[in-house]
């Protein structure tokens, strides 16, 4: 796949068959991802892999509890009340596979370093006809130092980016895009 096809093409997948994505696939992703810029070179990503239905489930249960719990505090969650209130709802959407991107703090410009390591590897997924989607939902559980213990993460990294990977169970459609806002001086 031409590069330019991916970038038009690939969209965020919520709905995935089971099958498992090979470990070798998962180790080229990993390696396309960490060939994104970074400031200074610090390349301060740190991926941690998150498989298993059972254990990603309840994953998504806590993170929906830890969203709703803090719900009156962030106005522009409320939307979402409804959709997170609903105990079938699974924010990872029956993905095979969670990989969650934490960047160092001592890297200035970490958020932006993995923000740039996530889009590498949604871009190399979808060439391999692998979906992904950026989970919102995820962040603030799943960056809470319980689950960073749980997750064995060292201290000193934050959460940027939880994405999930697998194979579509239908093709994603096609989204319009907005003009391009443009200010010349």
């Amino acid at each position: 796949m031409e590069l330019s096809d991916a970038i038009r093409s690939r969209r965020s997948v919520r709905k995935y068959k089971s099958d498992p994505i090979p470990e070798q696939t998962i180790k080229e992703l990993l390696e396309l991802a960490a060939w994104a810029p970074s400031g200074m070179n610090t390349q301060p990503w740190l991926f941690v892999l998150v498989k298993g239905n059972d254990y990603l489930k309840d994953l998504s249960d806590r993170s929906r509890a830890f969203i709703l719990a803090q719900m009156e505090d962030a106005p522009a969650l409320k939307n979402y009340r409804s959709l997170l209130s609903n105990p079938d709802f699974n924010i990872f959407y029956g993905a095979p596979m969670l990989v969650l991107i934490f960047g160092s703090k001592n890297a200035f410009t970490y958020t932006n370093d993995c923000s740039m390591a996530a889009l590498n590897l949604m871009l190399a997924a979808w060439d391999r006809g692998i979906g992904s989607c950026w989970i919102g939902f995820a962040r603030g559980y799943c960056g809470a130092p319980a689950c960073m213990k749980e997750l064995n993460v060292p201290e000193g990294y934050e959460l940027v980016a939880p994405v999930i990977l697998g194979y579509p169970a239908v093709p994603p459609g096609q989204v319009a895009r907005k003009e391009i806002r443009i200010i010349s001086r």
